[in-house]
């Protein structure tokens, strides 16, 4: 990849009210973060305040780290796209010339994905005796590379803090004299995994350098080793300490789709019914008895989802359930109730282009067994970026009335869903909010032509699918009251 294009750009960047805020909030934070839905032109922002702190000499080489979608299309097309970033050259530091020609070049910008931290930070990783991986980085060959300001684009990344990244970046960050984080859905999935993304940013500022601190200042042990509940009146706490690091403006900005849901109950035939029912009682009986670790339990969970959905895989368990004879595939068809209904949707909505989630292998081969196995799919491995391209463009162009995706593959970097169709479904029910809201933000924003977005949820009755549905709802509930909270703030400057 080349990292510097000089091409015929378009048009001036002229930034909207909210944007100029937006960036004259990163020039007075070297450590910010900006919670912007999407849609809302963050990428442009962080240009726009690069661009600055560059003609003024206070910046030399920036890091952008990025999901990898993210670093080959989005940032770079920003860059292209308006003649405000013309002076701003980039490299993406990935393939195979990424360590001698791209890394040590002149380029303003240097974009990585988060897999590609290991490399850039050449880790070394040891196991110890209790377990536990020990992170190096070889922070003598990090200085030299020169490194001076850091872009987390998807701060939720880091969220995590037993992971290699967070452990490795965290040996480095303070050799950076400006950090930002963007997101829209900080906290998705709980307030806990503020702590990491808070830290990236400031080095334990708002809320302590240990997370074992943060856990108990703010949270109480719930029902096992793996659960954490809020102390009374924690919430109100943690929003308190975050205001002065983060910056929150969501779609009420601008115009945007109204959202409408539409929840179809499927009843399973009696046979799966059964199956699922006799692993559920199994768990809920493990539960009381208190046998139930976070793996055994995530396990039951993942069979009880796939089989609400239709197929399962194969495990001694399964197969005692099922009487098979022994393991000679993969997965087991459950029934097709799920795939029918799915089909009888389609049908319904006569032509209109249909955004489809679909979670394990086995539901994209039942579902491809059904409308035809022609019908495109983004993956979460297997789809190249200029084939993701391709899959968009006619996307738009609307010659794909049926476009499958798995929402680790399309949550995040995946630009102009909202040009053509109105209408997500979601086949199999996710726990993770954030890849839930940010599945269908790709559709619901700005420059979309439908006055609605329709979201409809394809679940199976009486069965765990309902369960994650609500709980989807109080995380969202949660985001909400985070996101007031700091617009309250803001508004109060």
């Amino acid at each position: 990849m080349t990292s510097t294009l000089f091409k015929q750009f378009s048009k001036p960047w002229t930034p909207r009210r909210y944007q100029k805020k937006a960036v004259k909030f990163l020039l007075e934070h070297a450590a910010a973060a900006l919670f912007l839905d999407p849609g809302l032109g963050k990428t442009a922002v962080t240009l726009g305040a690069l661009k600055i702190l560059k003609e003024c000499g206070l910046i030399d080489r920036v890091l952008i780290v990025a999901p990898l979608r993210v670093c080959h299309s989005v940032w770079p097309g920003e860059i292209n796209k308006w003649t405000d970033f013309a002076g701003l050259s980039y490299a993406v530091l990935h393939g195979p010339a990424k360590d001698d020609l791209l890394l040590h070049s002149d380029a303003d910008i240097f974009l990585v994905n988060f897999e590609g931290l290991e490399w850039l930070l050449n880790v070394e990783k040891r196991r110890t005796k209790s377990g536990k991986i020990q992170v190096r980085v070889d922070i003598e060959r990090w200085r030299k590379l020169g490194f001076d300001t850091l872009v987390v684009d998807e701060l939720t990344a880091f969220k995590n803090t037993n992971s290699i990244r967070f452990k490795a970046i965290k040996q480095v960050i303070g050799t950076f004299r400006r950090r930002w984080g963007l997101t829209g859905t900080p906290a998705a999935n709980g307030l806990m995994g503020l702590f990491g993304q808070c830290y990236v940013l400031d080095e334990g500022r708002t809320f302590g350098r240990y997370i074992t601190h943060f856990r108990r200042e703010y949270f109480d042990r719930g029902y096992s080793d793996y659960d954490w509940l809020l102390k009374p009146g924690a919430e109100e706490r943690i929003y308190e300490r975050l205001k002065p690091l983060a910056l929150r403006m969501g779609d009420d900005l601008i115009d945007m789709p109204k959202l409408v849901e539409n929840n179809i109950l499927i009843e399973l035939p009696q046979k799966a019914m059964s199956v699922y029912t006799t692993l559920e009682d199994k768990l809920l009986v493990e539960l009381e008895n208190g046998k139930v670790t976070a793996g055994t339990a995530a396990s039951a969970s993942i069979k009880c989802r796939q089989i609400a959905n239709g197929g399962v895989y194969l495990d001694d368990e399964v197969e005692a359930l099922l009487k098979l004879p022994g393991k000679s595939r993969e997965w087991a068809k459950m029934h097709d109730a799920k795939v029918d209904a799915l089909a009888g949707l389609i049908e319904e909505l006569q032509g209109s282009p249909v955004l489809v989630a679909y979670e394990f292998q086995h539901d994209l081969e039942r579902i491809k067994a059904k409308l035809g196995k022609s019908t495109p799919h983004l993956g979460r491995s297997g789809v190249k970026a200029r084939e993701t391209a391709k899959l968009i463009a006619r996307w738009n162009n609307g010659d794909i009335p049926v476009l499958l995706v798995h929402p680790a593959a399309a949550a995040h970097g995946l630009d102009g869903l909202q040009h053509r169709g109105n209408h997500v479904v979601w086949f199999s029910m996710t726990w993770d909010y954030e890849l839930y809201d940010q599945l269908i933000r790709r559709v619901r924003r700005s420059g979309s032509k439908a006055t609605r977005v329709y979201v409809h949820h394809l679940m199976a009755k009486d069965t765990i699918d309902e369960a994650i549905f609500h709980a989807l709802k109080s995380k969202a509930r949660g985001q909400r009251a985070l996101f007031n909270a700091l617009k309250n703030y803001a508004g109060a400057k």
